[in-house]
């Protein structure tokens, strides 16, 4: 008997066995017209301690979830779950549907993203821009289940990133983002960080870079920074799959309202819970520090990061950390660069500048 991976589809033929090659040529050929992404280094008034932000706002739709939607694409592609003219959709906050948008129109396809009414406009344009259908519920807890609703009616793909995450990207190398880190180290003198720095959406980049290491046998630990509103650190703590909140994150593409399926723990050895305000204040010291203005997520990725700075400093151990920016601030300038917002969202930053400040060279 036949097990299906996910539900029965019919047998490939021919002509559909090149129309997949075709589209696979073409994701890797758009892959083979990209450059790596850069690795920075953030200057701290701290010796001995070297902090890098690996820049995936500059992949071709500016975020981090270029290199998953990519995976996500070819790994339904060789399943023979993506046919011609079928109707891709996906369940997202954001980033992850501009990036699959653009996937979807370079193979021809239609596309469709469910998605919370709070998702920023900006975010919601660039989805539009690239061929992409906005969806939009006013419960951000009811996007899978609309998003398996479409699929059954349009007769389509839902991509669901949050199960397929952890699995489409090969972690064992093939230039996945823990290779890329790596492999721009080598010259460093801390070429083999204490640690690397995370958010967790969908679980993805965790998993790989925590499966990536210990296939590796780096030393590396993994350490996920998790926003408010999120169940996975309770997850992570209480070693359960069943923890959930009662509210969605306000840092777009990390923090969950459930342990998603990507999400794998085991791989994970500390985590942090991040206050939204203090993600924010981050994310607008380390636009000040680069020159550029960055996304809330790469916000609460810093804060985490310069916590395990203290904590290293203080320990008298030396060492690299390495942290993603995950996309550009332009994409947030209604929401966590908008004064405004902030006052409306009872998010006061002051009392995290500080902190910030102690590690400022300017």
């Amino acid at each position: 008997m036949i097990r299906w991976a996910r539900y029965p589809v019919p047998r490939t033929t021919s002509e559909q066995r090149a129309w997949i090659a075709e589209a696979i040529r073409r994701l890797d050929a758009d892959a083979n017209r990209s450059a790596d992404t850069h690795l920075h280094v953030v200057p701290l008034s701290v010796e001995g301690i070297d902090l890098y932000l690996k820049d995936e706002s500059v992949h071709p739709t500016g975020s981090l979830k270029h290199r998953l939607a990519r995976s996500l694409f070819l790994y339904a592609l060789c399943n023979g779950w993506i046919g011609r003219g079928s109707t891709i959709i996906e369940a997202s906050s954001g980033s992850t549907a501009v990036s699959e948008a653009y996937f979807a129109r370079l193979i021809g396809l239609p596309f469709v993203a469910v998605m919370p009414k709070s998702t920023s406009p900006e975010k919601i344009s660039l989805i539009e821009f690239y061929g992409g259908q906005c969806h939009l519920v006013d419960d951000a807890v009811a996007v899978y289940d609309e998003a398996r609703r479409l699929e059954a009616e349009t007769g389509g793909h839902y991509l669901d990133q949050f199960t397929y995450a952890e699995r489409a990207t090969d972690w064992r190398g093939n230039n996945n983002i823990a290779e890329s880190i790596f492999e721009q180290l080598r010259s460093e003198r801390h070429p083999c960080p204490s640690w690397i720095v995370v958010g967790a959406g969908t679980g993805g980049t965790s998993a790989t870079i925590g499966r990536f290491v210990r296939y590796r046998r780096f030393d590396t630990q993994v350490l996920v920074a998790d926003p408010e509103n999120s169940a996975f650190l309770d997850g992570w703590e209480q070693d359960t799959s069943g923890a959930t909140t009662s509210a969605p994150s306000r840092i777009e593409g990390i923090g969950r309202m459930r342990v998603e399926p990507s999400f794998v723990g085991g791989v994970v050895d500390d985590m942090i819970r991040v206050p939204d305000a203090a993600s924010i204040a981050a994310a607008r010291w380390v636009s000040g520090v680069l020159g550029r203005t960055v996304g809330g997520s790469t916000g609460t990725n810093i804060w985490a990061s310069l916590k395990v700075v203290e904590r290293m400093r203080d320990a008298g151990q030396t060492g690299s950390i390495v942290t993603l920016l995950c996309d550009g601030g332009e994409r947030y300038a209604h929401t966590y660069y908008n004064d405004a917002w902030l006052l409306d969202q009872g998010l006061d930053l002051e009392p995290y500048r500080g902190f910030l400040e102690r590690f400022d060279v300017r």
